[in-house]
C-alpha cells in the first residue's frame, strides 16, 4: 500500500509503488484525493496527497485496462476499461466505499464498440465515447452518478469520417466544461477534429482544425480554462519524438482552432493539466488571469509548461507521463510501468532586466 518518494526528478516527485501496471487514467478530484486506472483491473487511490497509495485489483478484472477514471471524492469513483467489446472489454465499473467492493454497472459485446473515454459534470450527470460504430460515434450518458448508462440514439450521435476514432492514451481525449459542454478530440482520418455538444451530448457540432492526422496521429487531449478558451495537444504515437505541430488553441467555445508554438519538448503530447494556486471548482466563469494558471502537458517524449495559455513553452521534465490531472496546485501524472509523479514545483524563472 504504498510509499516511498525517490529523489526530485526535475519538477516530478516520481514515486516508488509496488506495481508494474501501465497507466493511461488519472484524476484528482481534490488536492489530496486522487484516483488512477490501469492495466490487469488495477486501480490506485491516496486520500492523503500522495504519501500513501491504495493498490487495488478490481475482482474479476485482470484483463482489463482502465484508462478512464472519474474520481467524485475519496470514496466514489469509476472506472472504464478500453477494450474490444466481443472480448468482454468494453466495461464501466462504480465504487462508493473507497475500492472495496467495485460493481459492473455497464457492459456491452456489441461488435465494434472501443470505449475511449468517460467523465462528469456534476455528481450525476455524466457521459462516456468509443470508437464508431455503423459510422457513428458510439455515446453513453448517465443521470444517476454513473450507476446505469444509456446509449444515444445513433442519429443523434456525430458521423465519423472514414478511418475516424479517437485515442485512449489519457482519458482526455473527451472534456466536459462547465455545466452542458462536452468536447472530443479525433484522430486516424485525413484530418484531425473537435466534436462539441453544448446540451450535455444530445446533439453536436464538429469543427476542423489544422492540427496533423493519419492512422497513428491526432487529437489525443483537451483542457478548457473558460467556457470559450481551450487548447488541444496531439501528435504521433508510432513517433513518438517527432517534431511537428501538436498545439491548438480555440477563443470561441471550440467552434474554430488555430496552430499554435510547438511544443518544449516536441513529440507527442497526450494531456494537459490547469495548475491553479489555489483550488476552485471550475465552473465556467471568467477567464483566469495568467499570474495564477499554468499550463503543464504531458507525453511519451517529455513534458513542457506554459505561462500564457500555450502561446509558447518552456521545457517541464522528461519523464514519459501518459496523463495528468490538477486539483488546484495538487498535480498527479502517470505513465506505463508503474510510473507516478507528484506535481513538486515550477522551475525557477529568470527576472528581466
Amino acid at each position: 500500500m504504498l510509499v516511498l518518494g525517490l529523489p526530485a526528478s526535475a519538477q516530478w516527485r516520481v514515486l516508488k509503488l509496488d506495481t508494474q501496471a501501465n497507466f493511461r487514467a488519472v484524476h484528482a478530484p481534490q488536492p489530496n484525493v486522487c484516483w488512477i486506472g490501469g492495466s490487469g483491473g488495477t486501480v490506485l487511490r491516496t486520500t492523503d496527497g500522495g504519501e500513501i497509495w491504495d493498490i487495488m485489483k478490481v475482482r474479476d478484472a485482470d484483463s482489463l485496462d482502465f484508462r478512464g477514471i472519474y474520481g467524485f471524492d475519496r470514496e466514489t469513483a469509476v472506472a472504464m476499461s478500453a477494450g474490444v467489446a466481443e472480448q468482454g472489454k468494453a466495461r464501466i465499473y462504480r465504487t462508493e466505499d473507497g475500492g472495496d467492493s467495485w460493481q459492473l454497472v455497464y457492459q456491452t459485446t456489441q461488435p465494434g464498440v472501443f470505449l475511449d473515454g468517460v467523465s462528469f459534470w456534476n455528481k450525476k450527470e455524466g457521459i462516456c465515447f468509443g470508437d464508431p460504430v455503423d459510422g457513428h460515434f458510439f455515446i453513453l450518458t448517465t443521470d444517476d452518478g454513473g450507476r446505469s448508462w444509456q446509449e444515444l440514439p445513433r442519429d443523434s450521435r456525430p458521423v465519423a469520417l472514414e478511418k475516424e476514432a479517437a485515442f485512449a492514451a489519457s482519458n482526455s481525449s473527451l472534456l466536459t466544461v462547465g455545466k452542458h459542454q462536452v468536447f472530443i478530440g479525433t484522430g486516424g482520418a485525413k484530418m484531425a477534429r473537435v466534436l462539441r455538444s453544448d446540451d450535455n451530448g444530445r446533439s453536436w457540432q464538429v469543427s476542423e482544425t489544422p492540427l496533423p492526422a493519419g492512422p497513428t496521429s491526432g487529437i489525443f487531449g483537451l483542457q478548457f480554462w473558460s467556457n470559450k478558451h481551450g487548447i488541444a495537444v496531439g501528435g504521433d504515437y508510432a513517433d513518438v519524438a517527432k517534431n511537428t505541430p501538436n498545439v491548438l488553441l480555440t477563443r470561441d467555445g471550440g467552434a474554430s482552432w488555430q496552430l499554435s508554438s510547438a511544443m518544449t519538448p516536441p513529440g507527442l503530447k497526450e494531456a494537459v493539466g490547469l495548475f491553479h494556486s489555489q483550488f476552485v471548482n471550475y465552473a465556467g466563469g471568467q477567464r483566469p488571469t495568467k499570474h495564477r494558471y499554468r499550463l503543464v502537458a504531458v507525453g511519451a517524449s517529455g513534458s513542457g509548461y506554459s505561462r500564457d495559455f500555450g502561446k509558447t513553452w518552456a521545457m517541464f521534465s522528461e519523464e514519459p507521463f501518459h496523463a495528468v490531472s490538477f486539483a488546484g496546485p495538487a498535480g498527479y501524472a502517470v505513465g506505463g510501468k508503474g510510473l507516478v509523479g507528484k506535481f513538486e514545483r515550477f522551475p525557477k524563472e529568470r527576472r528581466k532586466r
